[in-house]
């Protein structure tokens, strides 16, 4: 947090006392408001209001101008820090921020501070470029830094005085005295809710780290260790990649290692970008050491970065620009300050734009509601070896007998190549001390997997020895010849389902007991009853959509959907009456390739009802992995990459609400975990076994195939992963990756 600490507001006296949100009858620029929960900007931010009252006033003779920090002293109070604006002073502007009679939100003037050198005679914007600011607890000093050298120096607010300065590595000095370029160096400052920590960030790359291919500065934030009122020095550096072509240009310490950055650019003729992120230095290592961040391959190296609102998405609400901007709302935001709670997780966040002191630009307040949930940590995890064959026939014999990762086929049993899918193992149970996990059809492809039976085991996870245990499973089958194309157990008795076969993917319990298995091949949707019985024929999707290793390809026609794209998830509701499958990637031709079609079926009346939703990826090249009913029409999706180990860079839950559709049928979404980066603070992952990835106080799920999903009661979540067996190994390189079953703590999971 920037400032002192400040009592927690009740919702109604921060949205009408302190942010102002009801707006007065008439009241116009330059300030505006929204109502209530105010204007959504994303899924975790809202914009309450801003203002204009303070765009190119004077005070005392200064022009309040060039505000490039802010820091709050109290509910309603806030010092802004200028920069080099010239010969003038170096200073800080006293602001009330709160509601007016006329105006929801605003801003005004109070005071003045000059910062002072140790003889007292004024800093100017000659010597003194101020960017970053925090306000000591008690209230009687402020940190602030300065680009120009950089500094750290600590002034008495009661006379401006400076009264002390704390050591800056010399490698972080402005060139030639060190790497760091003009006007990019501490932009930023931050201390922690007690004091103890310091953050300071810099706006630019050192010359040694630079930007990557992508335009994606390398930059540095170092990490001071004191106590207010006393020294701060130097303790750590991590390293932080910001977006293309943007600067790292303010902090705000949460505590717990965790943060909000906001990072800023400017393209002439079009405009400012503004986005702030949630940022995590849980596990992250101390880079001092190493001279230049381009050397760093591992993405556990780097901070965790997760975009809370991008400035641009919020809506304009009145707002006016003098230059071009991709939305009249933006400027050039330099400063942001942490304020009170809103109610649940909640807070108050309060931007400021810095105008340079030109006519073309605004100084602007902004008031932000933004959710801040606590982090996901991982509560337990156990492990199925890769090589736990079950009983049944010789498998793999299709397979080259080549040694992969260790194994060699064919198998002495059937193997349990990971799990597609994890449900409760009885319907109708809340009960997660057994779980039914189907492994989907063995080997990857139709003409390799037919001797791999297909199965859902009885699966008991042992959290205390990290085991699961394997207690039976339920084999699927068609002795009543319901599948009208042939299968490989054509002229058996029971009629053994293999992975020639089907390629099943996703499971679910309907309200009647029954099973429902999403299929890839098809695409089909597979009927059977609790034994693992088919009921009826495999039903296709009404619209035609095809893979090419459909059975329903007519000759010559051609496929209208990628090879295994098909129903690779699928949620069920509550009730157990309505499926909702997902395809796991675009269609053929689709104009939109980050397009997945979520589709709805009637279990009671045995058909599609025709509605269908657009779940849009980050990426073409991602895929939904599983997906599963939070409560009412909210759906938990897996969003995943097709990487692991280090490689590993896109493996996250995303929520998203059915009833909350675009008219153009495009659902929402909002990331509630970051699967690479889930906090360990129990040890849960450790002991790491001899060359393990991804395991530690900064615990990750970096395999391939992570395909099971499976909300708990409260936010608990349990996720699995498919081992493509033998073929993975994002755990420990050259060993077959086993089965891991995980539950993660959630906060905020069913917000």
């Amino acid at each position: 947090m920037r400032s002192t600490r400040r009592p927690a507001l009740a919702i109604a006296a921060a949205a009408i006392a302190v942010l102002g949100v009801a707006a007065p009858a008439g009241a116009t620029a330059p300030s505006r408001s929204t109502p209530d929960a105010g204007a959504r900007c994303s899924a975790g931010a809202s914009l309450l209001g801003f203002t204009d009252s303070l765009d190119k006033t004077t005070y005392q003779g200064t022009a309040v101008a060039g505000l490039s920090a802010l820091a709050l002293t109290g509910p309603s109070r806030a010092l802004a820090l200028t920069d080099n604006i010239g010969t003038t002073p170096a200073r800080l502007y006293d602001l009330a921020i709160g509601s007016g009679r006329k105006q929801p939100l605003s801003a005004e003037v109070r005071g003045m501070t000059t910062l002072r050198r140790p003889d007292g005679t004024p800093y100017t914007g000659a010597d003194f470029d101020g960017e970053g600011l925090v306000v000591e607890r008690g209230g009687r000093s402020v940190l602030a830094s300065s680009e120009t050298e950089p500094s750290i120096r600590r002034f008495r607010l009661s006379d401006g005085r400076q009264v002390a300065e704390f050591g800056v590595p010399d490698r972080f000095r402005v060139t030639p005295a060190g790497q760091a370029a003009v006007n990019q160096t501490f932009e930023s400052l931050a201390a922690t809710p007690d004091g103890r920590v310091l953050y300071a960030g810099m706006e630019g790359p050192l010359s040694a780290d630079g930007r990557d291919a992508a335009g994606r500065g390398l930059q540095r934030i170092l990490k001071y260790e004191g106590r207010p009122g006393g020294v701060y020095a130097p303790a750590a550096q991590y390293a932080y990649r910001t977006d293309a072509g943007l600067g790292l240009v303010e902090l705000v310490a949460l505590g717990d290692g965790q943060l909000l950055a906001l990072e800023r650019g400017f393209t002439a003729g079009v405009g400012n970008t503004v986005r702030v992120y949630r940022v995590s230095a849980t596990g992250a290592p101390d880079v001092s050491g190493v001279e230049s961040l381009a050397t760093l391959t591992d993405p556990r190296a780097w901070l965790g970065k997760q975009l809370l609102v991008d400035l641009v998405d919020c809506p304009p609400s009145g707002a006016t620009a003098k230059q071009p901007q991709p939305n009249p709302l933006l400027d050039n935001i330099e400063g942001m300050a942490l304020g009170g709670r809103l109610g649940g997780d909640r807070r108050a966040l309060y931007l400021v734009s810095d105008d340079n002191n030109n006519a073309a630009q605004t100084t602007r307040v902004y008031a932000l509601s933004v959710r801040l949930p606590g982090e996901a940590r991982l509560t337990a995890r156990a492990l199925l070896s890769a090589t736990d064959y079950q009983p049944g026939p010789v498998s793999g014999t299709q397979l080259p007998p080549t040694t992969v990762n260790g194994v060699t086929p064919p198998f002495q049993g059937q193997p349990i190549p990971g799990f597609s899918a994890v449900i409760p193992a009885t319907p109708h149970s809340r009960s997660t001390d057994r779980l039914l996990a189907m492994p989907d059809n063995g080997f990857g492809a139709k003409n390799n997997s037919a001797d791999f039976l297909l199965r859902a085991y009885v699966i008991e996870p042992d959290y205390r020895t990290g085991e699961i245990d394997v207690r039976g499973h339920i084999g699927f089958r068609d002795p009543d010849r319901k599948v009208p194309f042939p299968i490989v157990n054509q002229d058996t008795r029971d009629r053994l389902l293999t992975g020639a076969d089907f390629d099943i993917e996703s499971l679910a319990w309907d309200a009647r007991g029954h099973l429902w298995i999403g299929e890839e091949f098809g695409p089909y949707l597979v009927h059977t009853d609790r034994t693992g019985k088919v009921l009826q024929a495999p039903i296709p999707l009404p619209d035609g959509t095809k893979s090419p290793q459909s059975p329903d390809l007519a000759p010559g026609e051609s496929a209208t959907l990628p090879a295994s794209r098909g129903f690779e998830a699928m949620a069920v509701s509550e009730d157990g009456w309505t499926l909702y499958p997902i395809l796991e990637g675009a269609k053929v031709g689709d104009a939109d390739q980050r397009r997945r079609v979520v589709y709805e079926f009637d279990v009671r009346a045995g058909a599609y009802t025709g509605r269908t939703w657009t779940f849009r990826v980050d990426d073409p090249a991602l895929v939904v992995g599983d997906a599963a009913v939070l409560d009412d029409r909210k759906l938990l999706l897996i969003e995943r990459d097709n990487d692991m180990g280090p490689s590993a860079r896109i493996k996250r839950l995303v929520v998203t609400d059915l009833d909350a559709a675009g008219q153009d049928g495009v659902l929402p979404r909002r990331t509630a975990v970051d699967l690479l980066r889930i906090a360990d603070p129990k040890g849960v992952s450790t002991p790491a076994r001899p060359g393990e990835y991804g395991v530690g106080p900064l615990f990750s799920f970096p395999l391939q195939s992570v395909e099971s999903v499976l909300p708990l009661h409260g936010d608990r979540v349990v996720v699995a992963n498919d081992n493509n067996f033998p073929g993975n190994d994002g755990r420990i390189p050259g060993r077959a990756d086993d089965t891991e079953v995980i539950v993660i703590d959630v906060p905020g999971l069913r917000d």
